[in-house]
């Protein structure tokens, strides 16, 4: 598309003297494999109608293209459509698998899933979980060197009214106690305890205040790095049943981090920060708490260190950032989160790019809306009325077995991931389990089963592949879209857009059971040539889902 795109304005530029910005697009594959509207951006500049422009251009293109493109036609008020020639969509064919390296030698960060100790990982983790590591996947296969990292919140108020709990449920502060909690209780036990704290916080002043206490206790605790009081033993403890349990589920779905950036780690160096910049006028005092001015940039004003001399998540965040920037001198820093924090996170960003503008440049804030499930519930760790990101596995497992198949974790992860991935990132996600488990339509198994189907095919023949020197026509519209992959996977990497794989991956599988349904391939003299195809097609369908983190079977 470069060379193209770089030729076609050669030609713009010896026609009319005018630089171009050229655009190209895939049309309808009846039309072309190319097309540019540059004759209608040329109109008005040149004050000439778009069709005659394009009619001007079609004979040099057809000319100077001739290597490359076999016809060259204007459809419309002026699009110019270009059709590659069967060599160069064969040459392209053979180096499918060779992805455009345009990250290579960059360091990216990619914060994703964040789920808070002391508390249960829910839909709203899985769903970020899948897109960071998708995301993540894109980056590593352009050449980045992908740094996967996970924030979370051991102190704060949360972890004050877990402890509160916690202490309730022992009998006072005994760490003995927790020895009679099975391991495989312990991340459901600390969740049960968080919502008997929140409770109580909103409806016991007394709990109130001893919740208060121990969130400062807590604090304490990091500050005077103490691991021997028996408050300690008990905060460790259940700390490290969270990560742990993090741990487990994050290796079921295929992702690791590298690192979890505690809130306890970077809460001082935010608290610190801040404190400084205060001096430097970036902050400024507001009724015994530190706050940043939000009005003047257009945003809101928040709170970064309270009344009682805390930090906020805004300076914990700011923390956050120059942890990430001290340990990894990044080129890009990818932040996935909810809708939610939209604004909380221009404010965040704003005070940052007042004393480092450079991390703020190097930032991505990427946001997702809900998973809505049936009745559209909006579901609150806080109530405890959550659906667990297990939930959403186990659902998904039950759905295939109703349908009479084998629930295999590639099929139940393929079904999952698939169903979060193929929407736009930004909006809600509107979950429909019967619909992500089908074999039929848009769905991560059937494209695992287009993927088993087309082996089965390799698998009869004792052929061996070739190449093909020409294509037929019942070829062609096959070898063009598994053309566009490389194309496909690169704009996918500089959106941050996953769902431009599954659109790809979707229709590449429709066209090949076009192809398919009209075109033998074991006993026909192109055998070879048709098995180099479906070669390709299996090897692009592959690699695809596992950019998107979906295992592809040989059989299903």
């Amino acid at each position: 598309m470069k060379s193209l795109s770089q030729d076609i304005a050669a030609v713009v530029l010896e026609l009319f003297d005018v630089k171009a910005n050229i655009i190209l697009t895939r049309p309808d594959p009846q039309f072309g494999d190319f097309a540019t509207n540059v004759a209608l951006q040329l109109s008005k500049q040149l004050g000439q109608n778009p069709r005659q422009i394009a009619e001007s251009l079609q004979a040099s293109l057809q000319t100077k293209l001739a290597d490359q493109v076999s016809e060259v036609t204007i459809a419309g008020p002026g699009f110019i459509n270009f059709r590659l020639s069967d060599d160069v969509v064969i040459e392209q064919l053979k180096h499918v698998g060779e992805l455009e390296q345009a990250k290579k030698g960059t360091v990216s960060v990619v914060e994703f899933s964040d789920p808070n100790p002391f508390k249960v990982l829910h839909v709203g983790h899985l769903y970020d979980s899948i897109t960071g590591e998708s995301i993540s996947k894109l980056l590593e296969a352009a050449g980045a060197k992908v740094h996967r990292v996970n924030f979370g919140g051991d102190v704060g108020l949360h972890v004050g009214k877990t402890m509160w709990a916690i202490l309730k449920e022992l009998g006072g502060v005994d760490p003995t106690g927790l020895s009679n909690i099975k391991e495989s209780e312990r991340a459901e036990w600390l969740t049960a305890r968080y919502v008997e704290g929140s409770n109580a916080y909103e409806d016991d002043p007394i709990a109130k205040d001893d919740i208060v206490e121990y969130n400062h206790r807590v604090y304490d605790i990091h500050n005077s790095e103490d691991h021997e009081s028996d408050f300690a033993q008990i905060y460790w403890t259940t700390r490290q049943w969270s990560y742990d349990y993090f741990n487990k589920f994050y290796d079921r779905i295929g992702t690791k981090f590298e690192k979890y950036y505690p809130e306890s780690i970077t809460a001082p160096v935010g608290l610190a920060t801040v404190k400084e910049q205060l001096k430097n006028g970036v902050f400024k005092t507001s009724d015994g708490a530190v706050v940043f001015d939000g009005e003047a940039e257009g945003l809101h004003t928040r709170v970064f260190i309270n009344s009682n001399g805390l930090p906020t998540y805004e300076a914990k965040d700011i923390g956050l950032a120059l942890c990430k920037q001290q340990d990894y001198d990044f080129d890009q820093n990818v932040i996935s989160t909810g809708n939610d924090i939209i604004e909380y996170m221009k404010v965040v960003l704003a005070a940052l790019s007042k004393f480092n503008p450079e991390i703020v440049k190097k930032t991505v804030h990427i946001t997702h809306g809900m998973v809505k499930m049936s009745g559209g519930v909006k579901m609150s760790s806080r109530k405890g009325n959550i659906m667990r990101a297990v939930d959403v596995l186990d659902m998904a497992s039950e759905a295939i077995t109703k349908s009479g198949r084998e629930p295999t974790e590639q099929i139940v992860q393929g079904a999952v991931k698939y169903a979060f991935l193929k929407s736009r990132l930004g909006g809600d996600i509107h979950f429909d389990i019967d619909e992500s488990v089908s074999l039929e339509g848009n769905s991560g198994p059937y494209l695992q089963y287009a993927h088993a189907r087309a082996r089965s095919i390799i698998v009869k023949s004792d052929t061996q592949p070739l190449a093909p020197d020409e294509l037929q026509s019942g070829e062609r519209l096959l070898s063009a879209k598994l053309a566009e992959y490389p194309g496909v996977v690169a704009k996918a990497t500089e959106d941050l857009s996953p769902h431009i794989i599954c659109t790809y991956l979707y229709e590449l599988a429709q066209e090949f059971n076009r192809f398919y349904e009209n075109n033998r391939v074991i006993g026909e003299p192109r055998e070879p040539q048709r098995l180099f195809l479906i070669t390709k097609y299996c090897d692009v369908l592959k690699n695809g889902l596992g950019l998107l983190g979906i295992d592809a079977p040989e059989k299903m």
